[in-house]
């Protein structure tokens, strides 16, 4: 006897070849889920679908993901991120920071704490007043990725007090929906070490395409109604990100993403299977795709025997449920039955947005030529009924599936009459296909969508932040609590040592303890304040187990990209940095608890003689961000051979996707090759590896021919397109080119900080001057305070950061933002007035 294999079973045999199959065993796993859709006006009832074209499907389909993975084995609390807005031209539920969606599904465990469940996190980004349409939010991005990130730490410290034994519970997946989430959720990622999962709805390249082919628009009118190239950039970043990209349809897969420069399907077979030899991909890489369809909630199916009758009875549709009493019917009946002659002939049923790519009228025309067609039915579908569809895209998969219908070329109108005739006139075959349909339809379920989904995201690279077992909270030693006791008094001078006044505290010879130690500084703390001349005091130089950084209220990030033709340090940079510091005492409450930070493309050997050459010491600072955000140092840190260490858990992060030798190699090729002659080397070469300037996780070069040097946009193209994927930049007023990891850079690395230390990066004012290094906008936008120097920075590198066709700056940058004061003369007073005028929007 030959046993049929049923579509389910094929579908969980074709996993389990590969995958674990997630199933009920998994209950006692507790993660922790986060889904972004930033765009629309997102609720969980009376959903205003319609509303705009930002208010559509995917705001039904990511709240319905949401409710339904909360209800999966394993899955304790999911977040759906979305933008707050309060504003008159709107409901005021839109407005609510959060809202519940569904109860966790063990409520009545006693294991189960209060904050399980599905709900709606508004993130207020942007105009604080205003309903923004999608193409409006790119230059408010970085503040929602910040404001998210400080409630995913905030919640994942509560969910470890409630199921994670005392220790964070950190994101299992952060899940992008659409471009702007999963420009969002790449940033997210890579400062949380999670994973990503992005699924694209509709894409930025395939858009583009259609709307040229319409040829109503230009493509200057395209790129600045639609911000067309911004959306293709933050698919692209998506894709060097992601894990996992979840389509609906193969199509979606061959014929779209295929559009892009991230990704390739012959190159992605490629790796996959290189990878699972344990062959040497020499850092290259492409996320792995997978068709998931979404689910849909069939537990209101009921199934009829009713089938297609030329003569039915309409009486059916008016009457209750025992045949007696009328039902109410909807006011919009009365509108639709005023079309039909016979209204008792069955209906072709179309379900779609009015858009000219539905291709409605080519269902008109097939229907309105067809005598015979007209004559069996009407036309003005979820289950239970047969389908005329495209065999092109979703379709087909469902098809597949389901086999319940006939494909045609959705540009036939003859075909489609034909198939919807066959259907109608062949009592048989519509059964058959009504039938099968049924019967496989909760393969569409949302609880299968979310066992195929978490099967899935299991088998991506799970990570996770390192140190979650280091908490320094838990391990402070005499010292350090010493120090730390006296966050509140702390001077902001330049900084020198009172070794002698704290020896007794590690064990010094003059019997006096802690607490006697502790008593005798305040008092010389409240001579200062009463008068006294030493003012050059500092407490806090005593060496510590873990950075000061941790314990600071605010910190003063100075970023000021100022070098000279050779790409040297500008003089007078020092001078201005002395400048900031005696701005921040001008006011006596925040130099208390401020501290400093330097951001720069030097190596950190460069920054310590810079700053000596202006009889300032390094340990100033209480961290150096270098070369170009891969290195992060904590100069009050004490070491075992007094030596400055870069933090290995910041290198640990950063090294996800990081091919060193991979890149070493193409980038010579690219750079030495005209345009498409890349894979030909040439004799000279217009650029240089500095090895002096370079370190594990940045490769330096020099530039010897700036004319020939290739745009960051354009070689970021070309190294995509090789499955390599990093974070290029030129620095030093263009004398300088800089590789680092995709997750690293100058403005990744605070919120780096933000949680390691939980420094929030709201608390930071970011001190830049009016040009910079390519990555210097990226320093602008978030929920930092930015202060812009006027006149300090002659010569930025931004001349190659962007080539023709490409995003414009007020696509990265708001052009108007409370968080952003500019100072045109570099006085302490200036600084100081900067400062108080930024605090009113929160901070010092």
């Amino acid at each position: 006897m030959i046993q049929i294999e049923t579509p389910k079973k094929k579908l969980q045999r074709q996993i389990s070849n590969t995958l674990e199959v997630w199933s009920d065993d998994k209950k006692e796993k507790k993660l922790y889920i986060i889904l972004l859709s930033l765009h629309g006006l997102v609720r969980g009832e009376n959903m205003e679908l319609g509303r705009d074209s930002d208010t559509g499907g995917q705001i039904k389909y990511v709240v319905e993901l949401a409710r339904a993975l909360a209800k999966m084995p394993g899955v304790y609390r999911v977040d759906l991120f979305t933008r707050q807005i309060s504003s008159p031209e709107i409901d005021w539920s839109y407005g609510e920071p959060t809202e519940m969606l569904t109860q966790g599904v063990d409520n009545d465990n006693d294991n189960t704490g209060e904050s399980s469940g599905a709900y709606i996190i508004r993130i207020p980004f942007g105009p604080r007043d205003k309903y923004l349409e999608k193409e409006l939010l790119w230059p408010h991005i970085q503040e929602f990725v910040d404001g998210a990130l400080a409630h995913i730490l905030n919640m994942s410290k509560v969910l470890g007090e409630q199921v994670g034994n005392g220790q964070p519970v950190w994101p299992y997946v952060i899940h992008g929906h659409y471009a702007d989430a999963g420009d969002s959720a790449a940033l997210l990622s890579g400062a949380l070490n999670v994973p990503m999962v992005l699924t694209g709805h509709s894409l930025g390249r395939n858009k583009l395409e259609q709307l040229l082919k319409q040829g109503r628009q230009s493509w200057e009118d395209i790129n600045s109604t639609y911000k067309i190239m911004r959306r293709i950039e933050a698919e692209e970043l998506s894709l060097d990100a992601a894990e996992l990209v979840i389509t609906s349809t193969r199509q979606e897969i061959d014929e779209q993403w295929g559009l892009y420069d991230g990704f390739d399907v012959k190159l992605e077979k490629v790796l996959r299977a290189r990878d699972r030899r344990g062959v040497n991909c020499h850092g290259r890489y492409m996320p792995r795709m997978a068709v998931i369809p979404p689910g849909m909630d069939f537990s209101n199916v009921v199934v009829q025997d009713d089938g297609p009758e030329v003569e039915g009875d309409l009486s059916q549709l008016t009457r209750g449920a025992d045949g007696s009493s009328p039902k109410t019917l909807p006011t919009i009946w009365l509108d639709v039955m005023r079309f039909f002659t016979n209204p008792h002939k069955p209906m072709i049923l179309a379900l779609s947005r009015p858009d000219p790519k539905k291709n409605i009228t080519t269902l008109l025309k097939a229907f309105g030529e067809c005598r015979s067609l007209r004559k069996l039915a009407n036309l003005a579908a979820a289950h239970g009924l047969p389908m005329v569809a495209t065999k092109n895209g979703g379709p087909v998969d469902i098809n597949r599936a389901l086999n319940n219908g006939l494909l045609v070329d959705p540009h036939d109108h003859q075909a489609i009459a034909d198939a919807l005739l066959k259907l109608l006139s062949e009592k048989n075959l519509w059964h058959e296909c009504r039938n099968n349909g049924l019967k496989n339809i909760h393969l569409f379920s949302w609880p299968e969508h979310c066992r195929t989904y978490l099967t899935r995201v299991a088998a991506c690279r799970m990570r996770y932040p390192q140190w979650q077992t280091n908490n320094p909270e838990d391990n402070v030693d005499v010292e350090e609590s010493f120090n730390d006791s006296l966050k509140d008094v702390q001077d902001m001078s330049l900084r020198l040592s009172i070794d002698g006044d704290l020896a007794g505290a590690s064990g010094g010879g003059n019997g006096l303890d802690v607490q006697d130690q502790v008593k005798r500084v305040l008092s010389k703390i409240r001579k200062q304040d009463s008068g006294s001349s030493n003012d050059n005091i500092l407490l806090d130089n005593v060496p510590n187990k873990y950075p000061l950084l941790r314990r600071r209220r605010w910190l003063i990030v100075i970023a000021l990209d100022s070098y000279d033709s050779n790409g040297a340090p500008d003089n007078k940079l020092i001078e201005i940095i002395q400048k900031i510091v005696k701005g921040v005492q001008l006011d006596p409450q925040s130099g208390r608890v401020t501290g400093f930070a330097f951001s720069t493309a030097m190596t950190m050997q460069e920054t310590i003689e810079f700053l000596a050459l202006g009889n300032v010491s390094v340990s100033e600072f209480d961290v150096v961000i270098c070369s170009s955000g891969s290195e992060v140092y904590y100069p009050g840190v004490n070491t075992e051979d007094g030596k400055l260490l870069p933090d290995h858990d910041y290198e640990v992060h950063i090294d996800y996707r990081w091919g060193v030798e991979g890149l070493k190699s193409t980038i010579c090729k690219l750079m030495n090759a005209s345009e498409g002659e890349e894979d030909n080397e040439k004799a000279y070469s217009p650029i240089e590896e500095d090895l002096k300037s370079s370190n594990a996780h940045c490769i330096s070069y020099k530039i010897k021919d700036l004319s020939k040097a290739r745009k960051v946009d354009e070689l970021r193209q070309k190294l995509r397109m090789r499955g390599l994927r990093c974070h290029p930049m030129y620095c030093r007023g263009s004398s300088r080119m800089h590789v680092i990891p995709l997750l690293a850079s100058r403005a990744q690395a605070l919120r780096y900080l933000f949680v390691r230390w939980r420094l929030n990066v709201a608390n930071m004012y970011v001190i830049l001057g009016e040009t910079g290094d390519t990555d210097y906008e990226e320093m602008i936008s978030g929920t930092h305070k930015t202060i812009i120097m006027k006149g300090v920075v002659s010569k930025g590198s931004e001349e190659l950061l962007r080539g023709t066709g490409s995003y414009q700056r007020d696509d990265i940058v708001p052009n108007e933002s409370s968080l952003i004061a500019y100072i045109n003369e570099t006085t302490e007073e200036n600084i100081a007035n900067a400062l108080k005028q930024l605090s009113k929007s929160g901070g010092m």
